[in-house]
């Protein structure tokens, strides 16, 4: 069976999520760190365009977004689950509010100016001179990435977080874990904002205080570890793709609602964060997810995998 290989950096909060699911299912994986902003002339190597993190990577198969990575996880390893059987589409919908909702109102409440003078200076009480270019630096990136998405406002995102713990915390009465007695993808996508402001801008961590459920939780989170680690460099995962041959495409039907056929050149971007364009052969559109065969010179042939929900499929220019 293939390695599993995280394409990621320490203190991405998504490859947060996906590493503690490693570590729930116990599964070994490679380690490849990539750039937080670009240039990422190794991954685009694997991705044909998509940038965010973190992506996976199984020989010459590449997943994009976490959500399309714990479905794979999950085929991988079905057990312990992520999708509890009675509780299948509301953990999905949970996760997906996480993902998106929770995200957003926590991560511009991190990037506070506490919070950034300590991700870019070092310290919360580090003077602007110190981290301001850096930060600029990855602003910019990172503005690049958003598109026409709206920036909600400090004193907003702080009030819809401070709603978000409350109803976490609700959620959790009587309850070790989101959904019961057992961790669902639910808790992996709201964990990880959480994890950020905790570990990453430990300085704007206060407002996790007045809810010690919520607290406790992210506790008996942590404690399910990254599961069985090995370093990999970005020049072995490349190498290793060019001598993979992908799997075959999905044997489930093919569902067109785009009038596009099976061979059509096509290209795939992100709804919102992220518009970078994948481009390639349209090899499997299922149920669930898009798949299209591309090559690279130093990657070889790639099949490249995103999910149907959040991304836009398009034909491609001539």
């Amino acid at each position: 069976m293939s390695d599993l290989i995280l394409h990621h950096y320490p203190s991405s909060p998504f490859s947060e999520k996906i590493r503690l699911i490693l570590g729930y299912k116990q599964l070994a994986w490679k380690s490849v760190i990539i750039p937080q902003i670009m240039p990422k002339p190794d991954v685009v190597a694997l991705t044909g365009g998509y940038r965010k993190t973190p992506f996976l990577q199984i020989g010459a198969d590449i997943y994009c977004d976490s959500a399309l990575i714990c479905d794979v996880l999950e085929h991988r390893q079905p057990t312990p689950t992520l999708y509890p059987k009675d509780q299948k589409g509301l953990a999905r919908i949970v996760a997906q509010w996480a993902d998106e909702k929770l995200f957003w109102a926590a991560m511009a409440w991190n990037f506070s100016p506490k919070g950034a003078a300590q991700m870019f200076g070092g310290s919360p009480d580090a003077p602007v001179e110190q981290w301001g270019l850096k930060a600029k630096v990855f602003g910019d990136d990172r503005a690049k990435m958003r598109v026409g998405m709206p920036r909600l406002p400090a004193p907003d995102a702080a009030a819809a977080y401070r709603s978000y713990l409350r109803r976490l915390s609700d959620m959790l009465e009587g309850q070790a874990f989101l959904l019961g007695a057992a961790p669902s993808v639910a808790d992996f996508a709201a964990y990880h904002p959480l994890w950020f402001t905790r570990t990453q801008t430990s300085a704007m961590a206060g407002i996790l205080d007045a809810t010690p459920a919520v607290l406790a939780w992210m506790d008996r989170m942590a404690a399910i570890g990254h599961g069985t680690m090995e370093k990999f460099s970005a020049a072995e995962s490349i190498a290793l793709c060019a001598r993979s041959t992908p799997t075959m495409a999905e044997k489930e039907p093919f569902l067109d609602e785009h009038g596009l056929a099976l061979g059509a050149p096509v290209s795939i971007t992100s709804e919102s964060f992220g518009p970078e364009p994948t481009e390639g052969e349209l090899i499997a559109a299922t149920r669930m997810h898009y798949t299209l065969r591309r090559t690279d010179e130093r990657a070889g042939t790639v099949h490249v995998h995103f999910p149907r929900v959040g991304y836009i499929l398009k034909k491609a220019n001539p």
